[in-house]
């Protein structure tokens, strides 16, 4: 594959003028869900399009109700065609005080060992990632004058607010973007070494509880017992959602949910993870969820529901004696395989309401709502990225669960009818959404080269 080689070599060659242009857009501070950053999410979209432009894409920054949307084709190139996402917008950089450096100064980061990485706000989530794959289209078009596949880019900029202006953006413009496969890379390796594909991500359905009593706050020693305390009465809700074996009790709440798959099962096998370590990384020994499951089953493959919040009366300095009037709670529920977060979302509601006292009220405020979403393994394109990634990086790579939710791959297979390959370069300890963010050098540059390859091997089709 001597076009190949060329583009590797390209690559080589101008690592780096590519840690500039990455250095250049981590100096742009396109913090979205802060209005105050509003010009810089433009500065940074336009940012994008000149640099798409240069390579040879047609690009622009589209308008939306929020931040702008890039889009950039190229169509150099006919047969198969590839959407890859990707998102411009960063995290708050608080507390500032955290951080050892200028979180929008970038800089690479020798270690005593040797290795080395790069410092910033956004460097792996996402900026960095992003360029990995742009890197590798630059290759291309540099070497050969145009891309193995017909490609779009898409790079939103709400992506770490929330992403309202999405789903939306995608259902008027599905002509246009569909393609035959997306792919995206906002993703972790398995390890530093091993590469990773991602085929199934959970869904989530959020709910806060609150729990109305009395019409004020009242004093423990002339109510206590023959008033209603609300704080009980979530304490008894919340409590009762799982039963002694860590399985979740609410009615129905296992519907759509079977068994591992054989073949993955036996792939995960393979990964040699080490139960102890992640939980003892943490400070914890014993695994929480259901007796008899495997902690990567708990984390990639089972349902969860998590009190991820709850307050009800005095929590101040010293102590009060008071029974409250209101409590409440936060509740979120990871989604696996077909369960469906509206009928979860109405299961919970009718489980609290009948452990409310009659005197007593109750109300929900739902916080979103999104299906799991896994990809079949033996598609053409997942066989073909592996190969590409496992060339690259010198052992195979392996297939993944992710026990978080990317909500725009659902969007993508909903509303574009698209099996998405999601294969990033992250690492675990790369301290995203933290102070001191980073992203290893050999993992952009690796990165690049694994797209430059993976552009190859799908052209191939």
């Amino acid at each position: 594959m001597p076009e190949l080689e060329a583009v590797l070599a390209n690559i080589e060659s101008n690592l780096d003028a590519a840690y500039e242009r990455l250095f250049a857009l981590l100096r742009i501070r396109s913090i979205s869900t802060d209005p105050a950053y509003a010009q810089e999410c433009r500065a940074c979209a336009d940012w994008h399009v000149k640099d798409l432009r240069e390579i040879g894409f047609e690009a622009e920054a589209r308008e939306t109700q929020g931040h702008p949307i890039v889009v950039g084709h190229d169509r150099s190139s006919t047969g198969r065609s590839v959407l890859f996402y990707g998102h411009y917008d960063v995290q708050p950089v608080d507390p500032l005080g955290l951080w050892d450096h200028d979180p929008f100064e970038p800089f690479i980061e020798t270690r005593p060992d040797g290795s080395r990485a790069i410092r910033a706000r956004g460097a792996s989530d996402d900026k960095g990632q992003v360029m990995t794959f742009i890197e590798a289209c630059r290759a291309w078009k540099a070497v050969t004058g145009k891309l193995p596949v017909a490609t779009t880019i898409l790079l939103e900029g709400e992506e770490e607010s929330g992403g309202a202006s999405l789903p939306g953006f995608l259902e008027t413009h599905a002509d246009e973007l569909r393609a035959d496969i997306g792919l995206i890379c906002d993703t972790n390796m398995w390890d530093a070494k091993t590469p990773a594909i991602q085929t199934m991500l959970r869904g989530l359905c959020g709910e806060e509880i609150t729990i109305h009593a009395a019409d004020r706050d009242l004093h423990s020693g002339f109510y206590g017992s023959a008033a209603a305390n609300p704080n009980r009465i979530l304490a008894r809700i919340l409590s009762d959602l799982h039963d002694a074996d860590g399985r979740v009790t609410i009615p129905g709440f296992y519907d759509g949910v079977p068994e591992l798959p054989d073949a993955l099962r036996a792939q995960w096998d393979t990964l040699n993870f080490d139960a102890a370590a992640f939980l003892g990384a943490v400070g914890l020994s014993v695994p929480a969820g259901e007796r008899g499951r495997s902690v990567l089953e708990m984390v990639w493959s089972r349902p969860t529901c998590e009190i991820n919040g709850m307050g009800g009366g005095y929590q101040g300095a010293g102590f009060k004696t008071v029974i409250p009037s209101v409590a409440s709670a936060k509740v979120s529920f990871r989604l696996v395989f077909d369960q469906d977060p509206h009928a979860i979302r109405k299961a919970f509601r009718e489980f609290a309401r009948k452990r409310v006292p009659s005197d007593c009220k109750v109300e929900f405020a739902e916080h979103g709502a999104g299906r799991a979403i896994r990809f079949p393994i033996e598609a053409d394109a997942f066989a073909k990225t592996r190969d590409a990634l496992s060339a690259e990086w010198g052992r195979p790579a392996v297939f993944i669960g992710g026990g978080g939710s990317i909500p725009v791959t659902a969007e993508l297979k909903q509303k574009l009818g698209m099996d998405v390959v999601l294969a990033g370069f992250a690492l675990d300890d790369d301290r995203i959404h933290s102070p001191n963010e980073k992203y290893e050098l050999e993992s952009f540059r690796r990165g690049v080269r694994s797209w430059a390859r993976v552009l190859q091997e799908l052209g191939q089709h």
